[in-house]
């Protein structure tokens, strides 16, 4: 299993779907409408969150990012899961 190493993050967790809940405050040219009707962080053609700032490998909003994102723990359970789909299949799941 590769584990997450926080000083070199590959950030796998921005190509997941995130889905806004009614308080999330992320502003509405940064979402789209997703198959389930509901609000979701919108996704470059490349698969990245669009709030992501690839230069610094870092959230551009983060202090107004989605109470989704605000929970996932890096390196926790989810984080290392998604991580090793990723390196076995080349893509994240979610």
């Amino acid at each position: 299993m590769t584990v997450a190493d926080c000083s070199r993050c590959d950030a796998v967790c921005c190509r997941l779907t995130a889905i806004l809940e009614a308080d999330d405050a992320v502003p509405l040219h940064l979402t789209t409408e997703h198959t389930s009707g509901k609000r979701a962080m919108a996704r470059g053609e490349d698969g990245w969150c669009v709030a992501m700032d690839r230069t610094q490998m870092r959230c551009g909003i983060y202090d107004i990012r989605p109470a989704v994102c605000h929970r996932f723990t890096m390196a926790g359970p989810y984080c290392e899961a998604i991580r090793e789909d990723y390196y076995e299949h080349g893509s994240a799941q979610g």
